[in-house]
Formats: structure tokens, sequence, C-alpha cells
């Protein structure tokens, strides 16, 4: 019974995590969602299927931690607008699962949808997303981040927001 509890609780924590994750993408609150990454965080967003090898073939997004850091650094200078009005946003996330809860990290998949809305009109985007969480001082932090968009084989309008 304890060992329930303890899942339990870990997936109470995790399913906090991931929508907050989310609340922080959605209102464009990057520094805050810079927080959630781990010092040593890889952020890869596949092209063209999911099972590829990023080193080797092309991606939307293969950020190590200092990229992420330098993307949002580069969106607070003003200079580099991804665009004007941004976009209006809104995730719903489904389907959490806990893939692995190890001593010293924790495997999650989750699927999401993504409302956008700007200027030439609104999309949807499908993804299904794999998470290796770790404690660092006692909060939950993201070392990785996958993000198969479901058409990533097709052409895709440019995206102007950190998905």
């Amino acid at each position: 019974m304890a060992a329930d509890a303890d899942k339990t609780e870990l997936m109470h924590e995790v399913t906090q995590f991931i929508h907050r994750e989310a609340r922080l993408q959605d209102a464009h609150e990057y520094d805050d969602w810079e927080a959630l990454w781990t010092d040593d965080a890889v952020y890869w967003v596949p092209a063209n299927g999911e099972d590829i090898d990023p080193e080797r073939e092309m991606s939307i997004i293969y950020d190590n931690r200092s990229r992420i850091a330098l993307r949002i650094k580069q969106l607070h200078t003003g200079k580099r607008h991804s665009q004007t009005p941004r976009s209006r946003l809104a995730r719903v996330v489904s389907n959490i699962e806990l893939l692995d809860s190890g001593a010293a990290e924790i495997r999650v998949a989750a699927n999401a949808m993504v409302f956008e809305s700007n200027m030439r009109g609104e999309t949807l985007w499908a993804t299904r997303n794999e998470y290796t969480l770790r404690r660092i001082d006692g909060a939950l932090r993201m070392a990785r981040k996958k993000v198969v968009l479901v058409n990533n084989d097709k052409a895709l309008f440019t995206l102007s927001f950190l998905i």
C-alpha cells in the first residue's frame, strides 16, 4: 500500500509540473520556463519522424541548456522578434504516463494539443512529449524534453514560439 501511495503522490507531482510548464509556455513566461531546466538539459523537436539521430539529421529544435538560455535572451533584446503581436496559445495536456520512476531520473510521456491564434489565423499542433525529470534541491526539473509533432514529416508553418 505504501508503494501505491508513493506512486500516486509522484504522479500528482509530475502532473502538476507538466501543467505548470505548459502554462508558462502559453503565457510566454520564458524566464520562469527556463528555470525548469537542469544545467545539462536537452530540448529536442525532431523533424521527419521521431526516431532520427539528432546529431546526424535535421531537427526543428535541438538545443542544449546554453542554447535554450540564448534563445530566451535574444527574445528579450527586442531585436529578434519572432512575431508581433505574439501568438495567443492554449495547451491541453493529457495521457500523462510514468514510464520509469528510478532513483535518479523519472521518465514521463504525455500528449498535448497546442492551439495557436495569430495574425495569419489559427493552427492546431498535436504532440507526443517525452520528459526526463530529475529532482534538484527537492524540486523537479527537466533534464530532457522531446516534442514529437504528429505532422513533423510535412511542411510546417514557422514555429515562432517555443513548443
